[in-house]
């Protein structure tokens, strides 16, 4: 767990720690020493604790003029135990909200478990949003099954075309052009053609 790194390369273009607006602001990070845990397996220093034992999240870029913010995720997403969704929409989603964010591309590949329990702080975000959007982009499909169990797929997009491996090749604005593009067009696409529900 350790050795699973936060994506680095648009680090040159945008730092956390130096974002005035960013939960994070003014972080110090000492990469020589190992302090967070999950589960008792130390994580590497550059995640960011967000009030939960077990998800950790790294904001990797934000732009806010277009309203845009991609977030990479590691751990376990515990409702059930931990009410990790309250930690993240308190703590992270509502202070980016405040300052213009509605475009949220979360990044769930080190993400190995989720829990669910009930959806009210999901359908809070996704009113809160209003014009804009959450999209899961690269979680497991177990993991994302298990999120429909509990009926998120109503409030977060994701599955489909939205598994996007290569999104480590683009620079961070044409990922969100492609994150954006994809969610417009399943929101305008005609109701008649989605596939008949299971």
């Amino acid at each position: 767990m350790h050795k699973i790194e936060p994506f680095h390369r648009w680090l040159s273009e945008y730092d956390v720690s130096s974002d005035t607006r960013s939960p994070f602001f003014g972080k110090e990070y000492n990469y020589d020493l190992y302090t967070n845990t999950i589960y008792g397996y130390y994580i590497d220093p550059g995640w960011d604790f967000i009030g939960s034992e077990t998800l950790y999240i790294k904001m990797l870029y934000a732009n806010y003029e277009q309203n845009f913010v991609i977030i990479e995720m590691i751990g376990e997403w515990n409702d059930t135990l931990h009410n990790d969704i309250m930690h993240l929409k308190r703590n992270i989603v509502d202070q980016l909200q405040k300052v213009g964010i509605n475009q949220f591309i979360l990044i769930g590949e080190n993400v190995m478990n989720f829990h669910g329990s009930d959806d009210c702080y999901y359908e809070e975000w996704f009113e809160d949003v209003e014009d804009g959007w959450i999209a899961l982009v690269g979680f497991r499909d177990f993991v994302l099954a298990e999120m429909t169990e509990y009926n998120i797929d109503s409030y977060l997009n994701y599955g489909g075309n939205l598994q996007i491996d290569n999104w480590r090749t683009m620079k961070p604005q044409a990922f969100h052009q492609l994150v954006d593009g994809l969610i417009t067009r399943r929101l305008t696409w005609p109701t008649s053609r989605w596939p008949t529900p299971r």
